[in-house]
C-alpha cells in the first residue's frame, strides 16, 4: 500500500509540469480570436425589384411634394455602374475597418446565380489614394497555401491568415486579378467607395494604371481581424437607410460607421466593431433588391466573425411594396411583426442580442399611402412596447419633424424625403446608449 501511494505520489510529481504547460496552451488558444472588422452585404441572387401596381382607383394621400435637391446619388447615374466583365482586369477596392488585430483574412463570394469565377491573383495593401497603395504595405493574399482560388456558386470563401496587422480606422485596399471571363459580378453595388480597375495584373501595383472606375464592391465580403478575445462585432442589418445611400461619397457616414467611430474612440479599451449589412431596396419578407433579410440572415449574420449584436432597421420596404395593398397580397403589420420575431429568435439561438429600430417618417415618397403609415405606426409601437427585443433605439422619434411627425425633420433630408443625409446618419449613430454594449 505505502509503495502504491509513492507511486501515485511520483505520478502526480511528474504530471504537473505537463499540467501547467497544457493550462498554458489553453489559456494561449483563448486569448485571441477572428472578429470581422469590414463586410457588405453581397447578392446571393438575381436583382428582381418588385413591380408595384396600383389600382385605378388608388389616391395617395396629401404629401409634401417639395421636389428633391439635386444629390450625386440621384443625378449621378455613373455612381451604380458595375462592368459586365473583368477577363484580364484588376479590381482594386477600398474599405475601412472599424478595429484593429494582429493579422487579417478576407472572405470572397460568389452568387448562388452566377458561374464559377478564378481569382488568379489577390493582394491586401494600406490605401493610400487615388487608387495608390503605401509602399512596403503590400501583402499576397492566399487560398489554402495557393495564390489563386475559384470562387464557386453560393459559397464564402475565407482566406488564409496574413501576417499584417492593422489599426483601427485604417483604410486598405484588397486588389483581385481575374484572368478569365467572369461574367456579371457579385456586387455590392451601393459601395460609396471609389473601387479602381485596370487592364492586365496589377494587384501588386503601386498604382493602377488608366483605371476605370466603379462605386461597387466586387466579390469581396468581408475582412476579419485576429484580436482581443473579449472584442466582438455588431451587424447591422438594414436596407437602403443603413447601407447610406444619400450620405457623401469616400466619407464614411453610414450611420453604421459612424456608431463605430463612437465606440473606438477611446483607445486601448474592448474593441467593438459595426458591420454594415444594409441592401438598398431589400425586404424583410420578399425578395426583390437581393433575397430577403430573412433567407439572409445566415449569410449577413451568423456568419460574421464574433458578432453578439444585431441592430434591426428594416420594413419601409415590405410597406411601399405592399403596404398599400388591402387584398389577399397585401402586408398586414402581424406580417411584418412576425418577421421580426423570426429574426429575433433565429439570433437569441445562437446566444445574439437584438436591438429593434423603429421605421422612420417617408412623407413626399410616391409609393406612401394612409394604410402603410398605420402599418408603420402600428409596427414602431410594437417595437417600443413589445418586450421581445432586448434593446429599443427610437430613430422615428429622432428623424421625425415635431410639426408634422409623418415627414423627416428638414435638416435631415436630403430631397428624397426616405434616406437622412450626414447630418441625420450622425444624429442616428448619436441615438445609442453605448452602455449598452459594454455591459
Amino acid at each position: 500500500m505505502i509503495l502504491i501511494r509513492k507511486y501515485i505520489v511520483l505520478v502526480v510529481i511528474l504530471l504537473v509540469p505537463f499540467l501547467a504547460c497544457s493550462q498554458s496552451i489553453d489559456t494561449q488558444k483563448t486569448v485571441e480570436k477572428w472578429v470581422c472588422t469590414w463586410a457588405t452585404s453581397q447578392q446571393l441572387d438575381e436583382v428582381v425589384f418588385p413591380q408595384i401596381k396600383l389600382p385605378p382607383n388608388f389616391k395617395l394621400p396629401p404629401q409634401d411634394t417639395t421636389p428633391p435637391k439635386p444629390g450625386e446619388l440621384g443625378s449621378n447615374p455613373s455612381i451604380f455602374y458595375v462592368p459586365s466583365d473583368l477577363k484580364d482586369r484588376t479590381v482594386r477596392m477600398v474599405v475601412r475597418t472599424s478595429i484593429g488585430g494582429s493579422k487579417i483574412r478576407v472572405n470572397l463570394s460568389g452568387s448562388l446565380s452566377r458561374p464559377p469565377v478564378k481569382v488568379g491573383l489577390a493582394h491586401i495593401a494600406v490605401y493610400k489614394s487615388d487608387g495608390s497603395i503605401i509602399p512596403g504595405t503590400d501583402h499576397e493574399i492566399t487560398f489554402n497555401g495557393k495564390p489563386s482560388c475559384v470562387l464557386l456558386p453560393g459559397v464564402l470563401l475565407l482566406s488564409d491568415p496574413v501576417d499584417m496587422e492593422v489599426s483601427p480606422f485604417t483604410e486598405l485596399a484588397v486588389s483581385l486579378y481575374f484572368p478569365d471571363e467572369t461574367g456579371t459580378p457579385t456586387e455590392h453595388r451601393l459601395g460609396l467607395h471609389t473601387a479602381y480597375i485596370s487592364r492586365g495584373n496589377t494587384a501588386g501595383n503601386e498604382t493602377m494604371p488608366d483605371p476605370e472606375k466603379t462605386y461597387a464592391y466586387l466579390w469581396l465580403a468581408g475582412i476579419d481581424v485576429l484580436t482581443e478575445s473579449d472584442d466582438f462585432s455588431i451587424v447591422a442589418l438594414g436596407d437602403s437607410i443603413t447601407d447610406g445611400f444619400s450620405t457623401t461619397l469616400d466619407a464614411n457616414k453610414p450611420w453604421p460607421a459612424l456608431l463605430a467611430k463612437r465606440l473606438n474612440a477611446t483607445p486601448g479599451g474592448r474593441q467593438i466593431s459595426v458591420i454594415n449589412q444594409g441592401i438598398s431596396g431589400n425586404q424583410v419578407l420578399r425578395d426583390g433588391a437581393g433575397i430577403s433579410a430573412l433567407a439572409r440572415f445566415d449569410r449577413d449574420v451568423l456568419s460574421v466573425a464574433g458578432v453578439e449584436w444585431v441592430i434591426l432597421l428594416e420594413g419601409i420596404n415590405d410597406i411601399n411594396f405592399r403596404g398599400w395593398n388591402d387584398g389577399p397580397d397585401g402586408l398586414t403589420s402581424d406580417d411584418l411583426i412576425a418577421g421580426y420575431k423570426q429574426i429575433i429568435e433565429c439570433s437569441h439561438t445562437h446566444g445574439i442580442k437584438v436591438i429593434g429600430a423603429t421605421l422612420t417618417p417617408e412623407e413626399g415618397v410616391p409609393t406612401m399611402s394612409e394604410r402603410g403609415e398605420k402599418i408603420r405606426q402600428t409596427v414602431n409601437e410594437w417595437i417600443r412596447i413589445g418586450g421581445y427585443f432586448d434593446a429599443v433605439v427610437d430613430f422615428d422619434e429622432l428623424i421625425r419633424d415635431p410639426s408634422r411627425p409623418i415627414r423627416m425633420r428638414p435638416e435631415f433630408d436630403p430631397g428624397d424625403h426616405i434616406h437622412p443625409n450626414d447630418a441625420g446618419n450622425q444624429a442616428m449613430a448619436d441615438a445609442f446608449d453605448l452602455n449598452i454594449f459594454r455591459n
